[in-house]
C-alpha cells in the first residue's frame, strides 16, 4: 500500500473512530439518564455501551497499526548515502546470514578491534539494520516512546542525581557567603541485560537474492523484542530484567520520600467513586509538580481507559477524546493517553492508572550493538538466528510519576 493510500486509509479509520464515540457518548447519556430517572441502568443500553465500547478499542487498534505502518521506512531507503565501510560491513553480514560464511565479518571486526564477537557472541548487524530495529521498537513499546533513551558502551549507566535540589540563596554583593548544607546525593545504576529472540528460515529463503535479509531480521524480532520490553518496563522486578516503574516501593504521597513512587487512591476499592468518579484522576494530576505536569501523559490499559471514557465534566463535556489524526493519541483531560496492555486492570488496589512526566522519570538504556549468531544445526532443515541486543531500565526521578490505587487508603 503506498504513502497516499496509507494516509487515505488513515483519515477513514480516524472518521470511523470520531463516529464510534458520538454513538458511545449518546449510549453512555441514555444510560445516565436512565439512572437517575429509574434509579437503576437498563440492560439493553448496558449492553449497547458495552459493544461500542468494543468497537472504539478495535478501531483505536487499526488506527495503530496503520500508524505503525506509516512510519516504517524500508530499510533499502538512503542506501546510496552509505559509506564505503558501512556498504563493506551490510554486503559481508548479508554473506554471512545466507551461507554462514563469516570471513568477512571477522575480518572488519578484527579491524575495529572488536571484542566479545565471533562464533561464541555472533556478529553486530550493520548500524542501518540496528537503528531501524531501535526505531521500530520506540513504535512498538509504549514506555520507550514516551521515556528517555540513552544508548550506552558499557555495561550500565551510572548517574548521580540530587534528591533535594542544589543549595542555592540570596545575597548582596558585599554579604559572606553562609556555609550551606551538603547536598543530598542519589546513587543510580541502570545495568544493561541480555534480550534474546530466536527467529527460524528456511534454506530457500536465505537462498533468494531479492530477499532483504537486514529488513527480514528487523521485521522478525520488533514484536519479540518489544512485548519483553514492555512487559519489563511496567513490571519487571530487575533480575535479568530492566525494572518497571509499578515494582518500585509505593507510598501515599501526602508521604512521599525519594525512592518511592507516590499515589493516590479512587476512594473506593477496586473502582471508581459512584459520585464524580473524575475528582480522582484531577487529584492524580495536580499531586505531580507543575515542572512535570505540563509534559504529563496518562498511562493505562485498555479496561481502565473503558471506564474513563465515560466521565464527564460539570459542564457535560467528555473528559476522554479520540485521536484527531492516524498518528495521533487519545487524549484525557487534555493530556495525552498511552494505552499499555501490560498495565492491570482495575482491581482492588490495583495501580492501573499512572501519570508523569515519562521522559524525566523513567529511562530506558540501550547497549550498543545488535548481535546475530546463526545457528544451521538444532533445527534442520530450518537455520536458527539468535538476535540479542542488551537494554535496561528503571525510574530515574521518583518526584515525575504518580499513580492511581484503586482502593480506599
Amino acid at each position: 500500500m503506498s504513502s497516499l493510500e496509507l494516509k487515505s486509509a488513515g483519515e477513514e479509520i480516524v472518521a470511523d473512530l470520531n463516529r464510534a464515540f458520538s454513538a458511545f457518548k449518546e449510549a453512555n447519556d441514555e444510560r445516565l439518564a436512565q439512572i437517575e430517572t429509574r434509579m437503576g441502568g437498563d440492560a439493553v443500553t448496558e449492553e449497547k455501551l458495552a459493544r461500542i465500547d468494543l468497537a472504539l478499542d478495535e478501531t483505536k487498534s487499526r488506527l495503530d497499526r496503520l500508524a505503525l505502518d506509516l512510519s516504517r521506512p524500508r530499510l533499502g531507503e538512503g542506501a546510496r548515502m552509505e559509506e564505503h565501510g558501512a556498504r563493506e560491513h551490510k554486503s559481508a553480514f548479508d554473506h554471512y546470514m545466507r551461507s554462514g560464511e563469516a570471513g568477512g565479518l571477522k575480518a572488519l571486526e578484527a579491524k575495529a578491534m572488536s571484542r566479545g564477537s565471533g562464533p561464541d557472541g555472533g556478529y553486530l548487524v550493520p548500524v542501518p539494520a540496528e537503528r531501524e530495529i531501535l526505531r521500530r521498537l520506540a513504535k512498538f513499546s509504549p514506555i520507550r516512546s514516551i521515556a528517555s533513551v540513552r544508548e550506552i558502551s558499557t555495561q550500565s549507566l551510572r548517574r548521580a542525581y540530587s534528591t533535594t535540589g542544589p543549595a542555592s540563596g540570596w545575597v548582596a554583593e558585599a554579604d559572606p557567603r553562609p556555609q550551606t548544607a551538603n547536598q543530598q546525593i542519589a546513587d543510580m545504576n541502570f545495568p544493561a541485560m541480555e534480550l534474546y529472540a530466536m527467529p527460524a528460515a528456511t534454506q530457500a529463503l536465505l537462498d533468494d537474492a531479492v530477499v532483504d535479509i537486514e529488513q527480514w531480521i528487523a521485521d522478525e524480532v520488533q514484536v519479540a523484542f518489544a512485548e519483553q520490553e514492555g512487559a519489563a518496563f511496567v513490571n519487571g522486578d530487575g533480575v535479568n530484567k530492566p525494572k518497571g516503574f509499578l515494582a518500585y516501593t509505593t507510598v501515599a504521597d501526602a508521604s512521599w520520600s525519594w525512592n518511592n513512587l507516590g499515589y493516590v487512591v479512587t476512594g473506593v476499592s477496586g473502582a471508581f467513586a459512584a459520585s464524580n468518579p473524575s475528582d480522582a484522576l484531577f487529584n492524580l494530576v495536580y499531586a505531580l509538580r507543575a515542572g512535570y505536569r505540563q509534559n504529563g501523559k496518562f498511562v493505562m490499559g485498555r479496561r481502565a481507559q473503558s471506564l474513563v471514557r465515560q466521565f464527564k465534566t460539570t459542564t457535560g463535556d467528555y473528559i476522554w477524546s479520540p485521536p484527531a489524526t492516524a498518528d495521533g493519541s487519545a487524549s484525557l483531560m487534555n493530556f495525552p493517553v498511552v494505552e499499555i496492555e501490560d498495565m492491570p486492570d482495575p482491581a482492588a488496589n490495583s495501580f492501573s492508572i499512572a501519570f508523569g512526566d515519562f521522559e524525566r522519570g523513567y529511562v530506558v538504556v540501550d547497549r550498543v550493538g545488535v548481535r546475530v549468531l546463526r545457528d544451521p544445526y538444532s533445527a534442520k532443515p530450518y537455520v536458527l538466528f539468535y538476535t540479542t541486543k542488551r537494554v535496561g531500565g528503571g525510574v530515574q526521578n521518583f518526584e515525575a510519576i504518580k499513580l492511581l490505587k484503586f482502593g480506599v487508603s
